[in-house]
């Protein structure tokens, strides 16, 4: 399981970003699905993964000339290291045996991170996504998952979109064909103890 970008600057009142995503997150209850179902995973032998993007203060990592979606990041200055926009929430706070992916600072989880790496430790085959935001982050580590080799499943209840119509789009025209697009509860139906 890796859960993208499950920080306060997305999930919570006073984030940078969470009136962006809010009425997203409400329609398909996306906060409460990805704790209920991180906690029944783990109850199961799961591995779970958190994968968040962080940035020095100032935002150097990104160019000095931004557009496109990291321009409105640096411009805002989310997610910066050790403040509380970068933090997890309380719903999706790392538990002991919990990973937590390193070097994310672009949109892709697995693209200058050590993803793959914690996948592979792990001997993992099946990747099962949820996070922020659907047609950003989940859409470009999903596709980057499928072209990997994994076996990727989307959760349509546990991520969100900056508006419902772009995550419905999202997953109506593009997550079937690098994907296969699916709910927490037909996850936890497939999940059977590891030994």
């Amino acid at each position: 399981f890796v859960f993208i970008e499950y920080q306060n600057e997305f999930t919570s009142e006073g984030g940078k970003l969470h009136g962006a995503v809010k009425e997203c997150m409400e329609k398909t209850n996306m906060l409460e699905n990805s704790a209920d179902l991180a906690k029944y995973a783990r109850s199961k032998g799961a591995t779970i993964i958190h994968c968040p993007i962080n940035f020095e203060p100032g935002h150097a990592e990104i160019s000095d000339e931004p557009y496109g979606i990291l321009a409105g990041v640096k411009e805002g200055a989310a997610f910066t290291n050790g403040e509380w926009g970068s933090e997890f929430p309380e719903k999706m706070k790392p538990e002991p045996g919990d990973l937590i992916v390193k070097g994310k600072s672009g949109l892709c989880g697995f693209e200058s991170t050590n993803l793959d790496f914690l996948l592979r430790q792990k001997g993992a085959t099946n990747v099962v996504l949820g996070g922020f935001l659907t047609n950003c982050c989940v859409e470009s580590t999903m596709r980057s998952a499928y072209e990997k080799g994994y076996k990727v499943y989307t959760l349509k209840d546990c991520s969100a979109a900056t508006s419902v119509a772009a995550h419905e789009a999202t997953f109506e025209h593009n997550f079937g064909m690098f994907s296969i697009p699916t709910t927490a509860e037909e996850i936890k139906k497939s999940l059977v103890p590891s030994n």
